[in-house]
């Protein structure tokens, strides 16, 4: 194995491309619009209609936001299974757990201060 085997091609940095052609960049960004379009259409006719069981709306609301997270992320944020994504695999991982301990952290506390806050009604007869 050559030393141009396991980096790619001669004069190249890494996170540097080829040249490519423009057609197939286009068409994949136009791959990438028309599926988000219609994951968006899905969910505003799903929201808005009685064809679908009531209870099952929200499920399939999270289940399109998901798929259309995936598909922002595949053709637009160009985030793939290559070796050279693994840095922007694992910055996306970490900005996922900040949010996530960001939003639970949040809620936790919310919850915590709900459960131990006196009632209005009380804190106006105490001040009395």
């Amino acid at each position: 194995m050559s030393e141009s085997d396991l980096h790619g091609p001669a004069g190249l940095a890494p996170g540097d491309e080829e040249e490519v052609r423009i057609g197939p960049r286009v068409l994949g960004y136009v791959v990438g619009l028309g599926l988000a379009v219609l994951l968006t259409v899905t969910s505003f006719f799903i929201a808005g209609t009685d064809l679908v069981w009531q209870p099952s709306i929200p499920v399939a609301l999270v289940v399109l936001a998901i798929a259309q997270m995936g598909v922002h992320l595949v053709f637009f944020v160009h985030i793939t299974t290559d070796p050279d994504n693994t840095n922007n695999v694992m910055a996306l991982a970490f900005g996922l757990l900040i949010v996530f301990l960001v939003v639970g952290g949040s809620l936790w506390i919310m919850s915590n201060l709900n459960q131990n806050m006196l009632p209005m009604d009380q804190i106006m007869q105490m001040q009395r």
